[in-house]
C-alpha cells in the first residue's frame, strides 16, 4: 500500500474516532501531535537535544499520561528521537534584537518547533502500554484560594494584580494542549465562593459555578506560601465520574505550582490514574 494512502487511512480512522467521542479541543490532529522547546542556537548537538525533549512533551501531550517520560524504554525511544520528528522549525527568541560581538546568531535562544504523524507516534505510545486521548479536552474554570502572610485573595479574571498568575496557568495548560478560564468577581460572589468557603465548598457546587464561568468543569487549589519550604504549597481538587481527586506540591514557584496542576489534571481526565 502506498504510504500517503496509508497515512490518510491512519487520519481517516482518527478523525472517526474524534467523531465518535467528541471533538479533540485542541485546533487540529497536526497541532496535536506538536510539541516543542527551548535550545541554545541551531548547533546539531543542541537540535537533537531538542528532539529527545519534543519527544518526551508530545507523548504526554498526545496522551495526557505525565508517567511516560519516567519509564526506562525512553532511554532507547531518544537516542532515536529525531527519526520521530515529521518536519521542524525554529523562532529565535531575541529576533529583532542586533547580536552582540560575542554572540553568534548560532549562539542565540531559539524555540524549536516539532511536527509528528499519528502514524509514527501512536505505535511509540502503544509500545509503552498507552494511547492517544482524542476525545474532546474540557475546558477548567480555575478556583484558586492563595494566602501569603495576612494576604488572602482568590485569583479571579478581573483583578489586574492577578495577570501574571493567569498568564502561568495558560502556559501550564498550552503544552497538554488544554485551555483554562477564571471566574469573574461578580461570579465568585453570586456562587458564595469567598477564600474559605472556596476551600470548603464540594466539587459538584465548583463544578456548577464553573459552567457559569464559560468552562467544562472546575479544578480547584489553594496556594499557600511557607517560609520553611522557601516557596508555595498547592492542594489541588478535582472531579471525574463521581470521585474527586487530591493531589500536592510543596515549595514550588507558582509557575510549577501551576504546572502541576495541569499535570495532574490531564493525568486523571485522560483515564489514566491518579496524579
Amino acid at each position: 500500500m502506498p504510504q500517503f494512502l496509508r497515512l490518510a487511512l491512519v487520519l481517516g480512522g482518527l478523525l472517526a474516532i474524534c467523531a465518535a467521542n467528541g471533538p479533540v479541543r485542541a485546533a487540529d490532529l497536526e497541532d496535536l501531535y506538536s510539541s516543542q522547546t527551548i535550545v541554545n542556537g541551531k548547533y546539531e548537538k543542541n537540535r537533537q537535544a531538542g528532539f529527545k525533549r519534543c519527544l518526551d512533551a508530545v507523548l504526554v501531550r498526545v496522551s495526557g499520561d505525565q508517567r511516560l517520560p519516567a519509564k526506562p524504554q525512553m532511554a532507547a525511544l531518544r537516542d532515536k528521537a529525531g527519526s520521530f520528528v515529521a518536519g521542524f522549525r525554529y523562532r529565535d527568541r531575541m529576533e529583532g534584537i542586533p547580536n552582540h560581538d560575542d554572540q553568534g546568531t548560532y549562539d542565540r535562544p531559539h524555540n524549536l518547533y516539532c511536527q509528528y504523524k499519528p502514524a509514527d507516534i501512536d505505535p511509540v505510545l502503544a509500545s509503552l502500554g498507552s494511547r492517544p486521548w482524542l476525545t474532546g479536552r474540557p475546558r477548567l474554570a480555575v478556583f484558586l484560594a492563595t494566602e501569603r502572610g495576612t494576604q488572602h485573595f482568590v485569583l479571579d479574571a478581573d483583578d489586574e494584580r492577578d495577570v501574571l498568575m493567569r498568564e502561568s496557568f495558560g502556559n501550564a495548560a498550552a503544552p497538554l494542549a488544554m485551555q483554562v478560564a477564571f471566574p469573574t468577581v461578580a461570579q465568585l460572589s453570586q456562587a458564595g465562593l469567598a477564600d474559605q468557603a472556596l476551600r470548603n465548598a464540594e466539587m459538584t457546587k465548583l463544578d456548577t459555578a464553573a459552567k457559569k464561568a464559560g468552562a467544562d468543569q472546575a479544578l480547584a487549589g489553594s496556594l499557600v506560601w511557607s517560609d520553611e519550604e522557601l516557596g508555595w504549597i498547592a492542594d489541588w481538587r478535582l472531579a471525574m465520574a463521581g470521585k474527586t481527586y487530591i493531589w500536592q506540591v510543596r515549595g514550588v514557584s507558582f509557575d510549577e505550582a501551576f504546572r502541576v496542576a495541569m499535570r495532574g489534571a490531564a493525568q486523571i481526565l485522560s483515564g489514566n490514574g491518579r496524579p
